[in-house]
């Protein structure tokens, strides 16, 4: 069992940043890919959530192309905590975001999410 707890999230302007942390209570060193992932206003809980960023075991990272050049995601093994730089932020990525750990197993843990809202 992996819990994620995320912490970051908030108000922010257009143009501003925030930098989101989602601590594992496992070593995520053990632990396959984490990425992050938004929903946006308007969506239920549960419906589809959209892949923002994600990074593997070996370091290898991946980005959606409406954040391309403006969010970047790294980790901390040794404080088993990913985090994700959000740069010159814009209304539309505001959005309820949520960690995600793939285990090696193929299990998918979420955390509880962290709110993200980007004034115009």
């Amino acid at each position: 069992q992996v819990q994620l707890v995320e912490s970051g999230g908030g108000l922010v302007q257009a143009g501003g940043s925030l930098r989101l942390s989602c601590a594992a209570s496992v070593s995520i060193s053990r632990i396959n890919a984490m990425g992050w992932h938004g929903q946006p206003p308007g969506k239920a809980q549960g419906q589809h959530r959209e892949l923002v960023a994600t990074i593997t075991r070996g370091g290898s990272t991946n980005y959606a192309d409406s954040v391309k050049g403006r969010f970047t995601i790294s980790r901390d093994n040794a404080k088993n905590t990913v985090y994700l730089q959000m740069d010159s932020l814009k209304p539309e990525d505001t959005a309820v975001y949520y960690c995600k750990a793939l285990a090696v197993n193929g299990v998918a843990y979420w955390g509880q999410g962290t709110q993200v809202t980007v004034s115009s």
